[in-house]
């Protein structure tokens, strides 16, 4: 089974044979011991340091249809390397740009996105209130927000809907947490380790999406919740909606509440809180886990993986492009 694998370390990337060869190299440039990876067990790599490799590795790695994602210090995704797109598809792309460019069918799909988040985060909030937390105000709100999704005329406005969706949700975290306080969303740059996380969290989601969106006939340049715009695939933004209550935010309960992220595991700055290595490894460690986590799934009668659940998410949309089915967001039903 093919796994994604994670460089933190600075290092050089090269081919052996049918084998990736990484040599991380300190800032001496003392070069350490290689680290050997068969090629065929691996479906995407994630390079949180410098990495040194010339275009035959990479004409490599197109042919093996792996992807490698890039990450800087202050943990923004700044792009990828993706192979050759072997399975778009000329009608697939006809249909997902007029779906986009009549509004109607436009805000339909978008609508169903924000649905799908909008319950997937209630459905978080209604977890902890079972155990003893008291989000009653705040998934009252939720709902009363939620009322106003399929009223929502255009983008913008369910734009704003969305928005206060999650900035009642994100109220909600400082009930959740035992140690730390979230203190309001801040990004770019995150102010406290809660939003340190929660933003490492959305791009490692949003980077998942588009490996997924990849193994489908989508385009992920044609949105339709966010605009698309220059340089960016936005329909994973879209995708990640549904899945970050999901993965990423009960991935930061748990890696706070049990304590597996501490303190020590931030690099305080005067405007800034970033994630120390250490602080990435467990998080990844944990988002990992999550991501493996099985369920039965109720139409399919067996057992998928989460990270197999935002698959079929792009395969459904796929199907409400073409015509044959109409689309439904993934909701948690257990």
């Amino acid at each position: 089974m093919k796994k994604t694998y994670y460089l933190f370390n600075p290092g050089r990337l090269s081919r052996k044979d049918f084998t990736l060869k990484f040599t991380p190299v300190d800032e001496s440039g003392k070069e350490g011991t290689p680290k050997y990876i068969p090629v065929e067990g691996v479906s995407d790599l994630y390079c949180f340091g410098s990495l040194d490799a010339n275009s035959a590795l990479y004409n490599f790695l197109g042919k093996a249809g792996i992807s490698v994602h890039f990450f800087d210090y202050y943990e923004h995704y700044t792009g990828s390397f993706q192979p050759k797109e072997y399975l778009l598809a000329g009608k697939m792309q006809i249909q997902q740009t007029l779906h986009y460019s009549q509004a109607d069918s436009r805000l339909k799909i978008a609508r169903k996105f924000v649905e799908g988040a909008a319950f997937n985060i209630s459905k978080n909030l209604k977890y902890y209130q079972n155990r003893g937390k008291d989000l009653e105000n705040s998934l009252k709100k939720i709902t009363q927000f939620s009322m106003l999704i399929n009223g929502s005329g255009d983008i913008p406005s369910l734009m704003g809907v969305e928005g206060n969706i999650r900035q009642e949700y994100y109220r909600a975290f400082d009930l959740i947490l035992k140690d730390h306080a979230m203190e309001g969303r801040s990004k770019q740059p995150p102010l406290n380790e809660v939003n340190a996380l929660i933003s490492f969290g959305n791009m490692m989601c949003y980077t998942l999406c588009l490996d997924q969106i990849y193994h489908t006939q989508l385009n992920p340049t044609i949105s339709f919740l966010h605009e698309p715009g220059y340089r960016r695939y936005s329909l994973a933004l879209d995708l990640a909606e549904i899945f970050k209550p999901i993965l990423v935010d009960r991935t930061i309960f748990r890696v706070l509440n049990k304590r597996e992220v501490k303190s020590k595991d931030f690099d305080f700055h005067v405007n800034k809180v970033i994630l120390k290595e250490s602080g990435k490894k467990a998080f990844i460690r944990a988002f990992e886990e999550r991501l493996n986590e099985t369920i039965k799934h109720r139409t399919l009668k067996k057992q998928v993986s989460y990270k197999y659940l935002v698959k079929l998410e792009c395969y459904k949309l796929s199907k409400h492009l073409l015509g044959m089915e109409t689309y439904q967001p993934f909701k948690v039903w257990w």
